[in-house]
């Protein structure tokens, strides 16, 4: 199948929080969602407005920076939330148990590129980037699973 992209401009903090609330509704169990982009791109921010909404409370969501992994207790399953950055190679991931939990739970990865060839082919890849304007962020979507089409229809239409 071939690679296909949408372009999103979120001309706030508060609409990056909305898309990741629309897109709460959409995913589901085994779905995984690649962040990539620099520091301060929104990696997080959107991540902790995702988890919040599917776990339907403001429970705390901190960068898991230094945890390597956060779990949370979803409605339907866990919802791993993990950053990379801090790893040296793809060995270091397997013992997270991050790739079991791609299949079995929704996974929030910043950072992917740590995966290598670890990365799950279904992956929904999200690119983060500043603009020039204050607050504003260029999201750059990509997948090749199918799946994705209607979710990111569902989670655009609002």
């Amino acid at each position: 199948m071939a690679e296909q992209y949408r372009e999103i401009l979120l001309n706030s903090p508060e609409e990056t929080a909305d898309f990741a609330a629309r897109f709460a509704r959409v995913i589901a169990i085994g779905d995984t969602i690649l962040l990539t982009g620099d520091i301060g791109a929104g990696k997080t921010h959107f991540s902790r407005h995702l988890i919040q909404n599917c776990l339907g409370c403001l429970e705390d969501v901190p960068s898991p920076t230094f945890t390597l992994v956060q779990t949370y207790d979803g409605p339907t399953c866990e919802i791993w939330h993990s950053d990379l950055y801090r790893l040296s190679s793809p060995e270091e991931v397997i013992e997270l148990g991050l790739i079991d939990a791609f299949e079995t739970e929704i996974c929030l990865v910043e950072w992917p590129d740590r995966l290598q060839e670890l990365a799950p082919a279904n992956a929904l890849s999200m690119s983060l980037k500043m603009t020039d304007e204050t607050g504003q962020r260029q999201m750059m979507l990509a997948w090749t699973d199918p799946k994705w089409d209607s979710k990111l229809k569902d989670a655009l239409s609002d």
